[in-house]
Protein backbone atom coordinates (compact mmCIF):
# COMPACT_ATOMS: atom_id res chain seq x y z
CA UNK A 1 0.00 0.00 0.00
CA UNK A 2 1.91 3.38 -0.96
CA UNK A 3 0.78 5.74 1.11
CA UNK A 4 0.56 9.50 -0.69
CA UNK A 5 2.88 11.64 1.24
CA UNK A 6 0.18 14.47 2.18
CA UNK A 7 -1.88 11.49 3.65
CA UNK A 8 0.98 9.99 5.65
CA UNK A 9 1.67 13.78 6.88
CA UNK A 10 -1.99 13.15 8.15
CA UNK A 11 -1.41 10.15 9.71
CA UNK A 12 1.40 11.30 11.16
CA UNK A 13 -0.47 14.40 12.74
CA UNK A 14 -2.93 11.63 14.23
CA UNK A 15 0.00 10.28 16.00
CA UNK A 16 0.99 13.19 17.38
CA UNK A 17 -2.33 13.88 18.57
CA UNK A 18 -2.71 10.36 20.23
CA UNK A 19 1.02 10.50 21.48
CA UNK A 20 0.06 14.59 23.24
CA UNK A 21 -3.66 13.71 24.28
CA UNK A 22 -2.12 10.88 26.45
CA UNK A 23 0.90 12.95 27.83
CA UNK A 24 -2.25 15.55 28.69
CA UNK A 25 -4.35 13.27 30.10
CA UNK A 26 -1.71 11.14 32.97
CA UNK A 27 -1.05 15.24 34.00
CA UNK A 28 -5.16 15.58 34.28
CA UNK A 29 -5.56 12.18 36.01
CA UNK A 30 -2.67 13.07 38.49
CA UNK A 31 -4.53 16.63 39.20
CA UNK A 32 -7.60 15.10 39.73
CA UNK A 33 -9.95 15.85 36.87
CA UNK A 34 -9.96 12.40 35.92
CA UNK A 35 -11.27 9.72 37.90
CA UNK A 36 -11.93 5.64 37.29
CA UNK A 37 -9.77 3.57 35.65
CA UNK A 38 -7.15 5.00 32.87
CA UNK A 39 -5.48 2.98 30.57
CA UNK A 40 -2.73 4.71 28.01
CA UNK A 41 -1.26 3.91 24.76
CA UNK A 42 1.55 5.88 24.61
CA UNK A 43 4.23 3.78 21.93
CA UNK A 44 1.34 2.22 20.26
CA UNK A 45 0.23 5.17 17.54
CA UNK A 46 2.06 3.18 14.44
CA UNK A 47 -0.65 0.35 15.18
CA UNK A 48 -3.45 2.39 16.33
CA UNK A 49 -3.73 4.60 13.28
CA UNK A 50 -2.50 2.09 10.68
CA UNK A 51 -5.26 -0.06 11.67
CA UNK A 52 -8.28 2.88 11.61
CA UNK A 53 -6.58 3.99 8.42
CA UNK A 54 -7.24 0.66 6.39
CA UNK A 55 -11.24 1.21 7.91
CA UNK A 56 -13.71 1.92 5.44
CA UNK A 57 -16.37 5.09 6.85
CA UNK A 58 -18.94 2.22 7.33
CA UNK A 59 -16.98 -0.50 8.44
CA UNK A 60 -17.30 -1.21 12.48
CA UNK A 61 -14.46 -0.67 15.34
CA UNK A 62 -15.00 -2.74 18.57
CA UNK A 63 -11.73 -2.39 21.34
CA UNK A 64 -10.58 -2.62 24.81
CA UNK A 65 -10.30 -0.43 27.68
CA UNK A 66 -7.09 1.14 25.76
CA UNK A 67 -9.31 3.43 23.57
CA UNK A 68 -8.27 6.85 23.66
CA UNK A 69 -5.86 6.47 20.47
CA UNK A 70 -8.71 4.44 18.41
CA UNK A 71 -11.72 6.28 19.57
CA UNK A 72 -8.53 9.95 18.21
CA UNK A 73 -8.12 7.94 15.00
CA UNK A 74 -11.50 7.24 14.00
CA UNK A 75 -12.41 10.44 14.32
CA UNK A 76 -13.98 11.28 17.78
CA UNK A 77 -12.97 15.01 18.39
CA UNK A 78 -10.25 15.22 20.72
CA UNK A 79 -12.58 17.85 22.85
CA UNK A 80 -15.41 15.44 23.09
CA UNK A 81 -12.74 12.54 24.20
CA UNK A 82 -11.42 14.81 26.57
CA UNK A 83 -14.66 15.66 27.96
CA UNK A 84 -15.43 12.30 28.62
CA UNK A 85 -12.83 11.17 30.51
CA UNK A 86 -13.52 14.51 32.68
CA UNK A 87 -17.18 12.99 33.07
CA UNK A 88 -18.97 15.92 31.28
CA UNK A 89 -21.99 16.21 29.34
CA UNK A 90 -20.35 17.00 26.12
CA UNK A 91 -18.26 13.53 26.02
CA UNK A 92 -19.05 11.32 23.62
CA UNK A 93 -20.38 9.08 25.63
CA UNK A 94 -22.04 12.31 27.48
CA UNK A 95 -20.01 11.71 30.73
CA UNK A 96 -21.27 8.26 31.15
CA UNK A 97 -18.65 5.96 30.17
CA UNK A 98 -15.29 7.40 31.00
CA UNK A 99 -11.82 6.44 29.89
CA UNK A 100 -12.51 3.00 29.50
CA UNK A 101 -15.89 3.20 27.67
CA UNK A 102 -15.53 5.71 24.85
CA UNK A 103 -18.46 5.57 22.05
CA UNK A 104 -18.93 7.29 18.94
CA UNK A 105 -21.52 5.24 16.92
CA UNK A 106 -22.05 7.55 14.21
CA UNK A 107 -18.59 7.11 13.62
CA UNK A 108 -18.96 3.44 13.59
CA UNK A 109 -17.19 3.00 16.83
CA UNK A 110 -19.16 1.06 19.13
CA UNK A 111 -16.86 1.13 22.35
CA UNK A 112 -14.25 0.93 24.17
CA UNK A 113 -14.76 -2.03 26.74
CA UNK A 114 -13.78 -2.47 30.33
CA UNK A 115 -13.93 -6.51 30.68
CA UNK A 116 -10.93 -7.81 29.67
CA UNK A 117 -12.34 -9.84 26.49
CA UNK A 118 -15.73 -9.03 27.10
CA UNK A 119 -15.59 -7.23 23.47
CA UNK A 120 -15.48 -10.17 21.74
CA UNK A 121 -18.32 -12.18 21.49
CA UNK A 122 -19.58 -8.09 20.92
CA UNK A 123 -17.47 -7.61 17.66
CA UNK A 124 -18.92 -11.22 16.56
CA UNK A 125 -22.55 -10.41 16.76
CA UNK A 126 -21.75 -7.25 15.00
CA UNK A 127 -20.10 -8.92 12.04
CA UNK A 128 -23.07 -11.74 12.23
CA UNK A 129 -25.39 -8.43 11.78
CA UNK A 130 -23.73 -7.19 8.80
CA UNK A 131 -24.46 -10.97 7.15
CA UNK A 132 -27.43 -11.09 7.96
CA UNK A 133 -28.11 -7.74 6.57
CA UNK A 134 -26.47 -8.49 3.26
CA UNK A 135 -23.88 -5.55 4.15
CA UNK A 136 -20.38 -5.37 2.75
CA UNK A 137 -18.70 -4.33 5.73
CA UNK A 138 -16.50 -5.62 8.24
CA UNK A 139 -15.68 -5.44 11.83
CA UNK A 140 -12.31 -4.52 13.79
CA UNK A 141 -12.06 -6.10 16.78
CA UNK A 142 -9.04 -5.06 18.60
CA UNK A 143 -7.90 -6.57 22.09
CA UNK A 144 -4.39 -7.14 23.89
CA UNK A 145 -2.20 -9.77 24.49
CA UNK A 146 -3.54 -10.61 27.93
CA UNK A 147 -7.51 -10.90 26.16
CA UNK A 148 -6.01 -14.19 24.01
CA UNK A 149 -5.94 -16.58 27.30
CA UNK A 150 -10.13 -15.68 28.06
CA UNK A 151 -12.57 -18.04 26.73
CA UNK A 152 -14.36 -15.96 24.94
CA UNK A 153 -11.42 -15.51 22.49
CA UNK A 154 -11.88 -19.63 21.78
CA UNK A 155 -15.47 -18.88 20.99
CA UNK A 156 -15.75 -16.17 18.94
CA UNK A 157 -13.18 -17.47 16.76
CA UNK A 158 -14.80 -20.13 16.37
CA UNK A 159 -18.22 -18.95 15.33
CA UNK A 160 -16.47 -16.14 13.37
CA UNK A 161 -14.59 -19.30 11.52
CA UNK A 162 -18.12 -21.50 11.24
CA UNK A 163 -20.34 -19.05 10.80
CA UNK A 164 -17.69 -16.90 8.32
CA UNK A 165 -18.00 -13.59 9.71
CA UNK A 166 -16.95 -10.93 8.28
CA UNK A 167 -14.14 -10.06 11.49
CA UNK A 168 -10.35 -9.69 12.10
CA UNK A 169 -9.54 -9.65 15.50
CA UNK A 170 -6.65 -7.18 15.58
CA UNK A 171 -4.22 -8.48 18.94
CA UNK A 172 -2.41 -5.21 20.35
CA UNK A 173 0.77 -7.33 21.77
CA UNK A 174 2.37 -4.86 23.30
CA UNK A 175 4.53 -7.68 25.36
CA UNK A 176 2.73 -7.13 29.46
CA UNK A 177 -0.73 -8.16 30.16
CA UNK A 178 -0.70 -5.76 33.25
CA UNK A 179 2.38 -6.58 35.10
CA UNK A 180 3.12 -10.49 32.95
CA UNK A 181 4.62 -10.96 30.26
CA UNK A 182 3.88 -12.97 27.20
CA UNK A 183 6.38 -15.45 27.90
CA UNK A 184 4.80 -16.21 31.58
CA UNK A 185 1.61 -16.47 30.27
CA UNK A 186 1.13 -17.80 27.05
CA UNK A 187 2.63 -21.31 25.88
CA UNK A 188 2.64 -20.38 22.24
CA UNK A 189 4.66 -16.39 22.45
CA UNK A 190 3.64 -15.98 18.65
CA UNK A 191 0.33 -15.03 19.22
CA UNK A 192 -1.20 -15.02 15.99
CA UNK A 193 -0.72 -18.64 15.77
CA UNK A 194 -3.52 -19.72 17.45
CA UNK A 195 -5.60 -18.86 14.79
CA UNK A 196 -4.61 -21.62 13.07
CA UNK A 197 -6.79 -23.82 15.34
CA UNK A 198 -9.88 -22.41 13.93
CA UNK A 199 -8.74 -22.09 10.09
CA UNK A 200 -8.21 -18.92 9.84
CA UNK A 201 -5.77 -16.87 8.41
CA UNK A 202 -3.35 -14.99 10.17
CA UNK A 203 -0.13 -12.76 10.20
CA UNK A 204 2.44 -10.67 12.74
CA UNK A 205 3.37 -7.12 11.74
CA UNK A 206 5.87 -5.13 12.99
CA UNK A 207 2.84 -3.32 15.01
CA UNK A 208 5.43 -0.17 15.34
CA UNK A 209 5.76 0.15 11.50
CA UNK A 210 3.21 2.29 10.30
CA UNK A 211 3.44 1.44 6.90
CA UNK A 212 3.50 -2.76 6.92
CA UNK A 213 0.43 -1.96 9.49
CA UNK A 214 -1.43 -0.40 7.09
CA UNK A 215 -0.88 -2.28 4.18
CA UNK A 216 -1.27 -6.13 6.36
CA UNK A 217 -4.77 -4.52 7.94
CA UNK A 218 -5.46 -3.69 4.53
CA UNK A 219 -5.52 -6.82 3.09
CA UNK A 220 -7.93 -8.35 5.82
CA UNK A 221 -10.33 -6.17 5.92
CA UNK A 222 -10.46 -6.03 2.33
CA UNK A 223 -10.89 -10.04 2.34
CA UNK A 224 -13.34 -9.66 5.03
CA UNK A 225 -15.43 -7.57 3.45
CA UNK A 226 -15.29 -9.31 -0.14
CA UNK A 227 -15.11 -12.97 1.01
CA UNK A 228 -16.34 -12.65 4.77
CA UNK A 229 -13.06 -13.95 6.15
CA UNK A 230 -12.21 -13.75 9.40
CA UNK A 231 -9.01 -13.59 10.54
CA UNK A 232 -5.88 -12.38 13.27
CA UNK A 233 -3.49 -9.66 12.82
CA UNK A 234 -0.94 -9.67 15.88
CA UNK A 235 0.99 -6.40 15.84
CA UNK A 236 3.99 -6.44 18.17
CA UNK A 237 4.27 -3.18 19.58
CA UNK A 238 5.29 -1.95 23.08
CA UNK A 239 3.29 0.40 25.41
CA UNK A 240 5.56 3.18 27.44
CA UNK A 241 3.73 3.96 30.15
CA UNK A 242 2.47 1.20 33.03
CA UNK A 243 -0.77 -0.92 32.47
CA UNK A 244 -2.87 2.09 33.84
CA UNK A 245 -1.39 5.46 35.01
CA UNK A 246 -2.07 3.92 38.58
CA UNK A 247 1.07 1.35 37.55
CA UNK A 248 4.67 2.80 37.54
CA UNK A 249 5.34 0.16 35.15
CA UNK A 250 8.72 -0.23 36.53
CA UNK A 251 8.18 -3.30 38.80
CA UNK A 252 8.44 -6.07 36.07
CA UNK A 253 10.21 -4.12 33.65
CA UNK A 254 13.38 -2.40 33.63
CA UNK A 255 13.98 1.35 32.92
CA UNK A 256 16.65 -0.01 29.90
CA UNK A 257 14.10 -2.23 28.30
CA UNK A 258 11.83 1.27 28.15
CA UNK A 259 14.27 3.21 26.74
CA UNK A 260 15.12 0.35 24.26
CA UNK A 261 11.85 0.63 23.04
CA UNK A 262 11.73 4.43 22.96
CA UNK A 263 14.69 4.35 21.23
CA UNK A 264 12.96 3.22 18.05
CA UNK A 265 10.39 5.11 18.54
CA UNK A 266 7.45 4.82 16.32
CA UNK A 267 6.59 8.58 15.35
CA UNK A 268 10.54 9.42 15.25
CA UNK A 269 9.62 6.29 12.04
CA UNK A 270 6.97 8.21 10.58
CA UNK A 271 8.98 11.24 10.40
CA UNK A 272 12.53 9.79 8.97
CA UNK A 273 9.69 9.23 6.26
CA UNK A 274 8.54 12.52 5.44
CA UNK A 275 12.16 14.06 5.71
CA UNK A 276 13.20 11.51 2.95
CA UNK A 277 10.28 12.51 0.84
CA UNK A 278 11.21 16.29 1.02
CA UNK A 279 8.88 17.43 4.05
CA UNK A 280 11.00 20.29 5.38
CA UNK A 281 11.85 19.89 9.36
CA UNK A 282 9.91 23.38 9.91
CA UNK A 283 6.70 22.12 8.84
CA UNK A 284 7.16 19.17 10.55
CA UNK A 285 7.73 20.95 13.74
CA UNK A 286 5.06 23.21 13.38
CA UNK A 287 2.85 19.32 13.04
CA UNK A 288 3.96 18.97 16.38
CA UNK A 289 2.92 22.71 17.56
CA UNK A 290 -0.47 22.12 16.35
CA UNK A 291 -0.96 18.96 18.25
CA UNK A 292 -0.21 20.36 22.00
CA UNK A 293 -2.27 23.11 21.04
CA UNK A 294 -5.10 20.84 19.65
CA UNK A 295 -4.95 18.83 22.80
CA UNK A 296 -4.63 21.92 25.25
CA UNK A 297 -7.65 23.37 23.42
CA UNK A 298 -9.91 19.91 23.96
CA UNK A 299 -8.88 20.26 27.79
CA UNK A 300 -10.67 23.87 27.81
CA UNK A 301 -13.38 22.81 26.12
CA UNK A 302 -13.60 19.62 28.27
CA UNK A 303 -13.17 22.25 31.09
CA UNK A 304 -16.14 24.19 29.93
CA UNK A 305 -18.18 21.32 29.59
CA UNK A 306 -21.15 21.03 32.65
CA UNK A 307 -20.92 17.23 34.25
CA UNK A 308 -24.42 15.23 33.50
CA UNK A 309 -27.12 16.09 35.81
CA UNK A 310 -28.36 13.08 38.06
CA UNK A 311 -31.44 12.65 36.95
CA UNK A 312 -29.91 11.86 33.44
CA UNK A 313 -27.32 8.88 34.29
CA UNK A 314 -29.90 5.85 33.74
CA UNK A 315 -31.34 7.32 30.54
CA UNK A 316 -30.85 4.60 27.68
CA UNK A 317 -30.43 1.58 30.47
CA UNK A 318 -33.97 0.27 29.88
CA UNK A 319 -35.28 -0.38 25.87
CA UNK A 320 -39.01 0.77 25.04
CA UNK A 321 -41.37 -1.77 25.96
CA UNK A 322 -39.79 -3.16 28.77
CA UNK A 323 -40.67 -1.89 31.69
CA UNK A 324 -42.58 -4.98 32.51
CA UNK A 325 -39.55 -6.86 31.88
CA UNK A 326 -37.52 -4.56 34.91
CA UNK A 327 -40.33 -3.44 36.91
CA UNK A 328 -38.29 -5.61 39.96
CA UNK A 329 -34.88 -3.77 38.78
CA UNK A 330 -35.99 -0.48 38.83
CA UNK A 331 -34.83 2.80 41.55
CA UNK A 332 -36.25 1.86 44.40
CA UNK A 333 -38.83 -0.51 42.40
CA UNK A 334 -39.88 -1.98 45.89
CA UNK A 335 -41.77 0.60 47.44
CA UNK A 336 -42.58 2.41 44.12
CA UNK A 337 -40.34 5.13 43.27
CA UNK A 338 -39.60 6.31 39.89
CA UNK A 339 -36.53 9.06 40.63
CA UNK A 340 -33.16 8.57 41.60
CA UNK A 341 -32.37 10.18 45.35
CA UNK A 342 -28.82 10.08 46.61
CA UNK A 343 -28.82 10.93 50.18
CA UNK A 344 -26.06 13.59 51.83
CA UNK A 345 -27.36 16.46 50.09
CA UNK A 346 -26.25 15.35 46.64
CA UNK A 347 -28.05 17.34 44.01
CA UNK A 348 -28.36 17.89 40.38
Amino acid sequence: MAIPTAKLRELYSQMLLIRDFETATEREYKAARIGGYCHLSSGQEAATVGVTYALDPKDLLVTGYRCHGFALARGVPASEVMAELFGRSGGCAHGRGGSMHLLDVARGYYGGWGIVAGQLPIATGLALGLVRQGRKQCVVCELGDGAINMGAWHESLNLAAVWELPVVFVVMNNEYAMGTSVERASAVTELHRRAAAYDLPAERIDGNDLIAVAEAAGRMLSSARKHRQAGVLELVTYRYRGHSVADPGLSYRTSEEIAEHVRHDPIDRVRRLLSHAGVADAKLDALAIEAREHVAGAIEAALASPPPPVSELARGMYAPGSAAQFARMLAGAPFGERELVFAGGLGE
